[in-house]
């Protein structure tokens, strides 16, 4: 679903596994400000797509970059591995945390 029609929810919901914890996941900021403004204690570092301290593996969902493909492999985007820090939700997702 689109964010772009009148009737798209302003959010999505991020479920962290294997916690279970679930957050909402606003289509404007980054999957790792929802799940912090959450009170989920998701790893981070940088930010910005370089260090992959918040790798994760996406089970379900979508997201989008604002920026070139950061710092993860062909072979780890294929897997479904995401870094929340620059990851923008286009559904709700399930994350695992890769650490």
């Amino acid at each position: 679903m689109s964010n772009d029609s009148p009737f798209a929810p302003p959010f999505f919901i991020a479920k962290c596994e294997p916690s279970g914890q679930q957050v909402d996941a606003w289509a404007d900021q980054s999957l790792l400000d929802s799940l912090e403004g959450g009170g989920v204690d998701w790893p981070s570092s940088c930010r910005n797509g370089t260090c992959r301290t918040c790798l994760g593996q996406m089970v379900s969902g979508s997201v989008r970059y604002d920026i070139e493909w950061p710092g993860l492999t062909p072979e780890e985007k294929a897997e479904g591995y995401v870094l929340p820090c620059c990851a923008f939700p286009e559904s709700d997702v399930v994350l695992m945390d890769a650490s």
